[in-house]
């Protein structure tokens, strides 16, 4: 057990949050219990998670996608209405952690993604640590790569191609982050790896000669949520679980 403010307190510092300006409030984003004995972890706090997390008898849930985003409607009404309704009725806590959890160099999203995909971190695509860029374990053709994100992610991975027919220098971050193509391109990188696709993505792929892959925004998320939870369970003595609630996106 542990106390809910050192939890926050603990994360709040190994994620770095004070570091990110970010796109909605990271930690704290409802107030539970005032002790955490239980944690659930999960990738976006809507209310099938939510309910999950009742069964489970959490004290807190931890996600990557949690409330209060910039230019949402800031009524309490309809969906939102119900799912905090439930949180406090259960008085569950919920901590949310955005940017952070995608550049953390070991327990983010992009550096697990890394390791499930055998890639071998070399630099990072922002200033703040998020995104990375690398090598594959072996240099690989489009093809090839685009059969590893399908068979490990479970999600058949969309592919542009644009680049070289070898790909040996990569680049990759995860969610909704498919306008870092351009980016990608520039660093003369062979391939990039998000996991949405716009429109506007297929003619910078086809234009700047780099092989683009749309690997799924919840597809590609799962992993930082799980082994943060992971590392809490070891380092705070605390009961975890991760949730997977399946999302085709």
């Amino acid at each position: 057990m542990v106390a809910l403010r050192d939890l926050i307190s603990h994360v709040d510092t190994l994620l770095n949050v004070g570091a990110f300006t970010d796109y909605s409030p990271n930690g704290l984003q409802v107030q539970g219990r005032p002790h955490v004995s239980r944690l659930v972890t999960g990738v976006t706090a809507g209310r099938a998670l939510i309910e999950a997390a009742i069964e489970q008898g959490a004290d807190a849930l931890l996600v990557h996608h949690g409330y209060f985003w910039k230019g949402e409607d800031a009524r309490i009404v309809g969906m939102k209405r119900e799912r905090l309704r439930l949180l406090l009725a259960h008085d569950i806590s919920l901590l949310a952690y955005h940017l952070p959890l995608d550049a953390h160099p070991e327990l983010g999203n992009n550096a697990q993604l890394a390791g499930l995909l055998d890639f071998q971190v070399q630099g990072v695509l922002r200033p703040d640590g998020v995104g990375f860029f690398g090598v594959p374990d072996a240099p690989l053709s489009a093809q090839a790569l685009g059969e590893r994100l399908s068979r490990r992610l479970g999600r058949e991975a969309l592919w542009i191609p644009g680049g070289p027919e070898v790909i040996r220098r990569l680049g990759w971050c995860t969610g909704g982050a498919q306008g870092m193509v351009e980016r990608a391109a520039e660093m003369g990188l062979d391939a990039y790896i998000s996991g949405e696709v716009s429109e506007q993505t297929v003619h910078v792929a086809r234009e700047a000669g780099i092989h683009y892959f749309a690997a799924g925004h919840h597809a590609t998320e799962r992993y930082g949520p799980r082994a943060l939870g992971e590392y809490l369970a070891r380092t705070l003595a605390l009961s975890h679980e991760f949730i997977d609630v399946e999302n085709p996106i």
